[in-house]
């Protein structure tokens, strides 16, 4: 059977939504607090490649840490990986890995098609 795992922030409201979502279908997930253990940029480049999705659509361009870091729309990949890596606040939230795949709780509904 396939490890569940999100990457969650219970100060956010979708992470606490997708998580009750989760339990709520029987899923148990492994709850990774990713502010207090930030995920490296290995894992960071496999939660893209299980989600499909270039880095820019994983990055919360809108926080302070984005500008602060002198990020922009125009950054590459690379850059924005180590700076997830660096500064995980800039990470979007919450994030489902499940088997080889994985999907960002936004809806939290869009989780379930992982199951």
């Amino acid at each position: 059977m396939a490890v569940t795992t999100i990457w969650h922030n219970p100060r956010c409201s979708k992470s606490r939504e997708t998580l009750a979502l989760l339990e709520a279908q029987g899923i148990a997930p492994t709850i990774r607090l990713y502010l207090q253990d930030p995920p490296s940029e290995a894992e960071l480049r496999d939660a893209l490649a299980r989600l499909a999705l270039p880095a820019r659509d994983l990055i919360r361009r809108k926080e302070a840490a984005f500008r602060d870091a002198g990020l922009s729309a125009d950054s590459d990949g690379a850059t924005l990986i180590a700076a997830m890596a660096a500064n995980p606040v800039l990470i979007e939230r919450p994030l489902v890995l499940h088997g080889d795949r994985a999907a960002l709780g936004r809806p939290p509904e869009a989780v379930l098609a992982l199951f």
